[in-house]
């Protein structure tokens, strides 16, 4: 029999209001919000001045799974993710094999059956080889199509740096094109600069030179040109720099845009004074870049030219960080620590608690028009965060969980605590102990 839970006197946090209730979950859904809901045979837990958020969205994580198993797996990584109050993600493609084909994508959600504690989509790969075949499929059941971590297997595979393919799929593909938006051959001649001064042993600082601003908005400018020649659907991953922001809307909603954006916390968290102190640890493509731009990018977010917030979490082994400039792989993990990150965010007066909702839980289900997920409403989902502001935590090897071992937030003391997280209506986390089984399942398309 399904678990009931009634969480009582809890702040809500939903659609541009926080109201103190009850909220009552039976057989996986939201019952009933109100007051004074009785106990009936629910457990009860209670609110104790916390505030419940709807789970967290991430739209753009690397869990590795499969074929890159010693970084991360399904299992490792979605514990993580709703120990950090995320209960559902979108994987990208660049596991191994490549996810290129509808059969290698049917294997992928095969293999996370049972596995994932989250709620899980996967993307489907798009690149030179396989474009005519993409463009042939019906997508429209697809959340998006993405080339995103695929030029790490073969170079030439950006499509920012392909406005042939790109123009291709804008004519041909009514499903989002979601496109990694670099110039390569930018930051190609920008590494060839610094190889002939450094060799090898580039220091890490010079890493937002390399992969530049101008290596950013020259890709977005052209890519957005080429969507709306073709009224197609383009959104860009990973934003990283104040200047590309100018290139964004923000005077018609969410629902009507053709060209959107995201923002992941580490790109408004770091900057480039992080580099003497962190190094590899938060390399990242596109690069963390300087302190304007974590403003820019902010700044962004709340006036809403960019539309939600990820976290491109893309755990390495240490061993493969620990390296020269060239060697070491770029990106980190960040699903346990991004909403703690944004709730200091919050408590440091950047972002309301109203907005921080609605930019990691209800626009990233608006955009990808995922089925009952992302708000506090009767009838959906329950997947929940309780969150405590006053419950502060340092982020140590202890309690990290990802596969890797290892957070470029080691050392940071949050103020806030995700205590409990719901997905599809068990109780997945609470207070640092995980259920017996994981309870994930495949999003579904409204």
């Amino acid at each position: 029999m399904a678990s009931s839970y009634l969480i009582r006197n809890i702040k809500l946090v939903n659609e541009g209001a926080i109201q103190t209730a009850d909220v009552l979950v039976e057989n996986g859904i939201i019952a009933k919000i109100g007051n004074d809901i009785p106990n009936g045979n629910a457990t009860v837990i209670e609110g104790d001045g916390k505030y419940l958020l709807p789970g967290a969205i991430d739209g753009q994580v690397h869990f590795r799974d499969p074929g890159l198993t010693h970084k991360a797996d399904v299992s490792s990584e979605s514990k993580a993710a709703i120990a950090g109050g995320i209960t559902s993600y979108i994987d990208m493609p660049n596991t191994r094999p490549n996810v290129l084909s509808q059969e290698i994508l049917d294997a992928k959600y095969e293999n996370a059956k049972g596995r994932s504690w989250a709620n899980y989509c996967f993307l489907l790969g798009v690149n030179g080889s396989n474009i005519d075949e993409v463009i042939a499929m019906d997508t429209s059941d697809h959340l998006a199509i993405t080339d995103d971590g695929l030029y790490f297997s073969d170079k030439g595979n950006i499509l920012a740096d392909q406005p042939e393919m790109l123009e291709k799929l804008f004519a041909n593909c009514k499903s989002i094109v979601a496109i990694h938006s670099e110039l390569e051959s930018v930051v190609d001649a920008n590494e060839e600069k610094f190889r002939a001064k450094y060799g090898e042993d580039v220091p890490v600082k010079f890493h937002p030179i390399i992969r530049s601003e101008d290596a950013c908005y020259d890709a977005t400018k052209r890519a957005i040109e080429l969507a709306k020649k073709h009224n197609g659907r383009l959104h860009i991953l990973h934003l990283t720099t104040a200047k590309e922001t100018e290139l964004f809307r923000n005077d018609i909603p969410l629902e009507e845009k053709r060209i959107t954006t995201e923002v992941c916390v580490q790109h408004m968290w770091f900057n480039d004074a992080d580099y003497e102190r962190l190094g590899t640890k938060i390399k990242w493509n596109p690069a963390i870049k300087s302190k304007k731009d974590n403003d820019g990018l902010l700044a962004a977010l709340l006036d809403d030219r960019i539309d939600f917030i990820t976290t491109d979490h893309a755990p390495h082994a240490w061993e493969e960080k620990d390296q020269t400039y060239f060697k070491a792989m770029s990106g980190a993990p960040m699903v346990q620590h991004a909403l703690p990150a944004m709730l200091e965010f919050h408590l440091n007066g950047k972002i309301s608690l109203e907005k921080l909702v609605e930019k990691m839980c209800h626009n990233p289900a608006r955009f990808y028009q995922i089925e009952k997920r992302g708000y506090i409403r009767e009838g959906y989902y329950a997947d929940l965060a309780l969150v405590d502001l006053n419950r502060p935590w340092t982020v140590s090897k202890d309690n990290i969980l990802y596969k890797c071992g290892w957070s470029p937030m080691e050392g940071q003391t949050f103020r806030s605590s995700i205590t409990h997280t719901f997905v599809n209506g068990e109780l997945a986390y609470d207070n640092g102990k995980f259920s017996e089984k994981a309870t994930g399942v495949p999003l579904e398309k409204a």
